[in-house]
């Protein structure tokens, strides 16, 4: 029953993001979607710290099954606030990344020609690169910390989660204003560079305590990505009425990525330590950042 929980879980969260960010680009279309995701973004952050205390005061004060009633109690709101939003309030059309034309363009509308396209591609590289990197080094650094301050680990590994969460609740409107302002790609770059420092201190650091100050870093590449992947994707597949298609390739991307991740870093972390592992991962996040200043074009629209 808990793997099949467990299925059902990962199922119900391959749709959530793409729905909520075609909602998105249907409310509001592809010049305002930088703003409107970063609000997105601040609210699931918050919204993500909330249920985690509520949920952690429940299995502490009642039970651990609790934790799981609480959950059914939270999807009640959620389906209300769903009900709110009006069909009619929704372009359908605009939710697909489709543009009206004069005289219809059936290449631009032609799956093939979606994932066949560059840009497309090098970013979903970047990103099972980005997961490739990022999805093993919290739970490596978790057994780092459990391993150094056994009577503290609960407490610092909280603080590891409540900081980027944080962060990524106070800088993701911004983060989307400064998209339309400055273009995807430096903050791209700063993302990806901030996940490499963040692997090499990771390595580098002894002091248990010192391990949450380095997760500032995690906060500013949640707080980017977040907002840059389903907007990065409108960007490119603008007109083509397949936005939904382009999320679930970079989604595939990023699963094989997080696959991987866990499974090599813990190899890696198991043969020849925990520093070299950071330092594996580190090195994934540095080539993704060339990738990054190499070959991926920038994206942002104007009009």
């Amino acid at each position: 029953m808990v793997t099949l929980a467990a299925a059902l879980h990962a199922l119900a969260s391959c749709v959530l993001g793409p729905a909520i960010a075609a909602i998105s680009l249907g409310l509001v279309g592809p010049l305002a979607i930088g703003e409107r995701l970063g609000r997105n973004a601040r609210f699931a952050s918050l919204g993500s710290g909330s249920a985690a205390a509520l949920m952690g005061a429940c299995g502490y004060f009642l039970s651990s099954r609790s934790v799981f009633l609480v959950t059914f109690i939270l999807a009640i709101p959620t389906l209300l606030s769903l009900a709110r939003i009006r069909e009619r309030e929704i372009d359908i059309a605009q939710a697909h990344g489709e543009v009206k034309r004069e005289v219809p363009d059936k290449r631009a509308t032609s799956v093939f020609t979606l994932v066949r396209h560059r840009t497309l591609l090098i970013f979903a590289g970047a990103m099972m690169l980005f997961q490739l990197a990022n999805a093993a080094m919290l739970p490596l650094m978790a057994g780092v910390v459990t391993t150094r301050s056994s009577q503290w680990a609960p407490v610092l590994i909280a603080a590891c989660i409540i900081v980027p969460q944080a962060i990524v609740a106070l800088c993701s409107p911004s983060v989307g204003r400064k998209a339309q302002a400055v273009g995807r790609r430096p903050l791209l770059l700063l993302a990806f560079a901030s996940l490499a420092i963040r692997g090499l201190l990771f390595a580098t650091v002894r002091d248990p305590y010192l391990l949450v100050a380095v997760q500032i870093f995690d906060g500013i590449t949640a707080a980017i990505f977040s907002v840059l992947v389903p907007l990065i994707v409108a960007d490119v597949a603008f007109g083509s009425g397949h936005f939904n298609l382009a999320q679930g390739i970079v989604g595939t991307a990023v699963g094989i990525g997080a696959s991987l991740s866990t499974v090599l870093a813990g190899y890696v972390s198991d043969k020849l330590g925990s520093g070299t592992a950071f330092m594996g991962l580190a090195g994934v996040a540095a080539l993704g950042l060339f990738m990054i200043w190499l070959v991926m074009p920038e994206t942002r629209r104007t009009a």
